[in-house]
C-alpha cells in the first residue's frame, strides 16, 4: 500500500504548498530528528543517478538500496524486463524509505527517460573502459551509472547506448568483483568527487522542501489523520 508521501512523489505544487505542511507537521518531531532530516537533505543529490538491469538477488537489490541512500543517492531507476527488483525487507532496514525507486518495463524506455532528463549514460563493466573512477569527469554534466545482472553484466542495448563506459582497475587475478561491490564502490567515490568538485550538485531549495516535507510525515505516526483532522487537503 502507498503512503501519504509515496504518493506526493510525482506531484506538482507551489513551494509555499509544501512549506506550510512541513512547518505544521515537524512540531511533531524533536529537534534532533528535525536536525538529522535537513542535513541528510541537504547531502542528496540527482546530479548523478543509478540504474540496474535485471538484478535478481534481493541481497543485492538491498544491498544497492543501501549504498544509495548511504553515500546521498536520492533516485534509483530499475529495468524489471526479466525480473522483479525485490529488495529483502530484512536487509533493506527501511532505507528503502527515504531513496526513490522508479521502475521501468524496458532498458530502452530507462534509458530514454535518463536521456530525456539530462543524464550522460555511463555503462560500469569490466570488459571495456573508458575511464576509471580516478579519471571519469564528473564535471561534465550528470549522468547515470547502469549495473547489469549478476551474472551477465549489461545487457547489448545498454553497451550500445552507453555515452561512456567506466570500470574498476584489478591487480589481482579476479577479473571483476560482486556487483554490490562493484556499486558500492564507484557511488562512493563518484559522490565523493561530485561533492568536491561540481557546482550545483545539490538539491534545489523547492526540491528540499518538497523531499523534507515526504521524510517528515513518513517519520510521524498517523501523519495522514492529523492533516486531514487539520483541515490541510493533500490532493
Amino acid at each position: 500500500m502507498k503512503s501519504i508521501a509515496s504518493d506526493l512523489r510525482d506531484a506538482v505544487h507551489p513551494r509555499e504548498w509544501y512549506a506550510e505542511r512541513l512547518d505544521y507537521m515537524s512540531q511533531f518531531l524533536t529537534e534532533s530528528r528535525r536536525e538529522v532530516l535537513r542535513r541528510t537533505a541537504s547531502r542528496r543529490t540527482r546530479y548523478m543517478t543509478v540504474m540496474t538491469e535485471n538484478m535478481f538477488h534481493p541481497q543485492n537489490a538491498s544491498a544497492m538500496v543501501r549504498h544509495a541512500e548511504a553515500f546521498g543517492i536520492q533516485d534509483m531507476h530499475t529495468v524489471e524486463t526479466l525480473c522483479r527488483f525485490d529488495p529483502s525487507v530484512n536487509i533493506v532496514r527501511g532505507t528503502d524509505k527515504w531513496v526513490d525507486i522508479y521502475r521501468h518495463e524496458s532498458t530502452a524506455e530507462a534509458l530514454g527517460s535518463l536521456r530525456g532528463a539530462g543524464y550522460r549514460i555511463v555503462a560500469t563493466t569490466p570488459h571495456r573502459r573508458s575511464s576509471t573512477p580516478e579519471t571519469f569527469d564528473v564535471g561534465a554534466g550528470p549522468f547515470a551509472l547502469i549495473f547489469g545482472t549478476e551474472h551477465a553484466g549489461i545487457s547489448e542495448e545498454v553497451f550500445a547506448a552507453a555515452d561512456e563506459f567506466l570500470s574498476i582497475p584489478m591487480c589481482g587475478m579476479v577479473e571483476s568483483l560482486n556487483v554490490s561491490a562493484s556499486a558500492a564502490i564507484l557511488i562512493y567515490m563518484l559522490s565523493e568527487r561530485v561533492r568536491l568538485t561540481v557546482d550545483g550538485w545539490q538539491l534545489s531549495d523547492d526540491e528540499q522542501t518538497k523531499l523534507l516535507l515526504r521524510w517528515t510525515l513518513e517519520s510521524v505516526r498517523d501523519a495522514e489523520g492529523i492533516l486531514a483532522r487539520s483541515g490541510f487537503e493533500m490532493q
